[in-house]
């Protein structure tokens, strides 16, 4: 489907004239509309990756990385966001095969393993702030919670953007709107497997270096 727009005119007699018309595919506005705000967002990480960078050896006297850090669980974790990508993968195939229920059941298991993602991070931070390693305790600590907080808050968002879609699709099925709203996720979802990535190797793996 697309909206068609009619320019009209008028020359110097005043004659009415009817230009041809214009063609706008339905969804290219909101296609734009989320790179722009995933390039926004791209700015925003950029800005916590330098403020990290700068503020990564700031110890105040308080214990690093290696004091703190299970690379193991991080590792089993960076596995589970690493999985739901590939899950999420799946249902994107059998959505364009128009297979609804492998759709939902492929996101079931991705929601899945970004809750566990969640799970575990929050057991992490749980942990660190019980052995007194909280935001308030050095420079590095606020950056960290900060950088992977946010991360952590954006999986969180998309967790629940993924149950309102497979509603929605359990509802309407795979039309138009829904598989628009699906390409979306998948970017959104895929962009924050990447942040990750960068997060795990900027903070964790050079932090036990």
């Amino acid at each position: 489907m697309s909206h068609v727009v009619t320019d009209t005119t008028t020359d110097n007699l005043g004659r009415y004239w009817e230009l041809k018309p214009h063609h706008h595919p339905e969804g290219a506005s909101t296609s734009l509309g989320f790179w722009v705000y995933l390039m926004s967002d791209c700015l925003m990480f950029a800005v916590l990756f330098a403020v990290y960078g700068v503020l990564g050896t700031s110890f105040a006297a308080g214990p690093g990385p290696k004091d703190l850090f299970d690379l193991g669980l991080v590792a089993v974790n960076t596995g589970m966001l690493l999985l739901s990508s590939i899950t999420f993968g799946f249902a994107m195939l059998a959505m364009f095969a128009g297979r609804q229920g492998a759709t939902l059941r492929w996101l079931g298991v991705t929601l899945v393993f970004g809750l566990c993602f969640l799970g575990i991070e929050l057991y992490e931070f749980q942990h660190m702030i019980h052995l007194g390693a909280g935001p308030q305790r050095s420079g590095f600590l606020s950056a960290f919670f900060t950088l992977v907080g946010t991360h952590g808050l954006h999986v969180t968002f998309g967790s629940i953007w993924l149950i309102t879609l497979m509603v929605q699709i359990a509802r309407r099925g795979l039309g138009p709107e829904n598989q628009r709203r699906m390409i979306c996720l998948s970017m959104f979802w895929h962009f924050l497997d990447v942040i990750w990535i960068g997060v795990f190797t900027f903070v964790y793996l050079l932090g036990m270096i």
